[in-house]
């Protein structure tokens, strides 16, 4: 479809060189009969680079590029208007342009309100101290999970006060398809928040989704190109649920973080710890799983609501290969899976593609 949609536009812009070549006498254009002045067949020209601009624009997924489209199908038009008779077939793309370019523009404005929400918070969130993890952070932790801050290679190294991730996988729902996503996310450890936009692929159409999580509260939103709500979730489950997902990134992407005065540990033996995590009045547990290299294998919680069944199901995160990233050995491949009563569905596969800790600005 991507491929389709340029050449559609890349060739509609080689058109309008026929109007150009008319006005100047550059060879025998029978296609346009009626006369066409040099005024004219610069604009015929100009609108020509604008469509060849606009394809190389959407091709390399621009956002700019409809505001270019937008341009050129006002010129192109008034042109076609001008030679009505022998140009009318080129309002037929014009129309199918100036479309996508409007939802491309609300696709855009959508996304835009996750940016400026990860703005603010690099403004307001960032009055946790630029200072070191020392190995006597550690001491009050249980064995195993300062084996594994040991083998991610956190220690000595920058505390972490926020976190960019970037992931690459599939997702379903039970009953289904899978369809491939890429997500941006932000977390910020002062206030915690996590603020995730999504962009799936269904059906050969881009559905944004925007996950925010701020003062403890949570909204999902998904829309259909930006604009047209699908599905629009808050409340006290996902407030709870989130509170998981968040604590879940801690202990994966983040684990510097797990020195943090808000989680209790409580030690259950050489592999496995106990986790209570409390963001203002909401308290979360999870059960954290170990092999024999110090890797977390396994993120249990029994705290996260399912908002397809809505039911609340035990829910884990299972790691199936690590990587590093930035110095420190972490979670390259991982799957999310519900424990049905009738057994597991995974319903995500992640794969770890960028992550960047303590940033000051956003990047997509």
């Amino acid at each position: 479809m991507k491929f389709i949609f340029a050449a559609v536009i890349f060739i509609h812009g080689l058109i309008h060189f026929m109007g150009f070549a008319k006005a100047f006498n550059y060879g025998e254009i029978n296609q346009l009969m009626i006369p066409v002045s040099r005024t004219i067949g610069a604009l015929w020209l100009l609108t020509g680079f604008l469509f060849v601009i606009t394809a190389m624009l959407f091709f390399m997924k621009k956002d700019n590029w409809g505001m270019v489209a937008a341009v050129a199908v006002v010129i192109s038009e008034v042109v076609i208007i001008m030679s009505w008779k022998d140009a009318r077939f080129g309002t037929i793309p014009n129309v199918l342009i100036l479309a996508a370019a409007f939802f491309s523009f609300t696709a855009v404005r959508f996304e835009n309100t996750f940016r400026a929400d990860v703005q603010q918070q690099f403004l307001s969130n960032n009055s946790l101290p630029a200072s070191l993890l020392t190995e006597a952070d550690l001491q009050p932790l249980p064995a195993p999970v300062q084996r594994y801050l040991h083998y991610t290679g956190v220690v000595n190294k920058p505390k972490v006060k926020n976190v960019r991730i970037v992931f690459e996988g599939q997702m379903r729902s039970r009953g289904k398809d899978w369809f491939k996503f890429r997500s941006v996310q932000y977390n910020f450890l002062d206030e915690p928040a996590r603020l995730f936009f999504i962009k799936g692929k269904m059906f050969g159409v881009t559905v944004p989704g925007y996950h925010h999580y701020l003062q403890q509260k949570a909204v999902m939103d998904i829309r259909l190109f930006g604009l047209f709500g699908i599905v629009k979730m808050d409340g006290e489950e996902m407030n709870k649920t989130e509170t998981v997902t968040f604590f879940n990134d801690m202990c994966l992407m983040a684990p510097a973080t797990l020195i943090d005065k808000r989680i209790r540990w409580e030690a259950i033996d050489d592999t496995k710890s106990k986790a209570i995590f409390t963001n203002g009045n909401i308290s979360i547990t999870a059960i954290l799983y170990f092999n024999e290299k110090g890797q977390l294998i396994n993120f249990t919680s029994d705290d996260r609501y399912d908002v397809n069944e809505k039911l609340w199901i035990p829910f884990s995160t299972l790691v199936h290969e690590y990587k590093k990233f930035e110095n420190h050995n972490l979670l390259y491949k991982g799957d999310a899976v519900w424990h049905y009563p009738e057994g597991e569905f995974v319903y995500g596969k992640f794969l770890l593609k960028d992550i960047e800790y303590n940033g000051n600005e956003f990047k997509n």
